[in-house]
């Protein structure tokens, strides 16, 4: 494992090295996730941190593109309207006798 150092400011900062931000694909603005880890020596890890957005986005292909959201609220609507009608329906008379 190559180890390269960085010096922290005053204000808790350090600048990650070229060659790592390289490796890792860092961009200015980039969120990276640093873990401290206590397995016999004490070490910290950085990496990468995306979002669950970033990381999702795209994974669910809507149904046609671009999405009728008219269409889909309409389709909604109706579908709760027949709940409603449903529940205003009287039950059928049971053959209590």
């Amino acid at each position: 494992m190559k180890e390269l150092f960085t010096v922290v400011t005053r204000k808790g900062q350090i600048t990650v090295p070229a060659e790592i931000r390289q490796a890792l694909g860092l961009k200015e603005g980039d969120k990276v996730a640093l873990s401290l880890a206590e397995s016999g020596k004490l070490h910290a890890t950085l990496r990468p941190a995306h979002s669950v957005a970033a990381m999702t986005f795209g994974a669910v292909a809507p149904r046609k593109r671009p999405e009728d959201f008219q269409e889909l609220r309409r389709i909604f609507e109706e579908g709760i309207a027949e709940e409603v009608l449903a529940e205003d329906r009287p039950a059928s008379p049971s053959h209590h006798e």
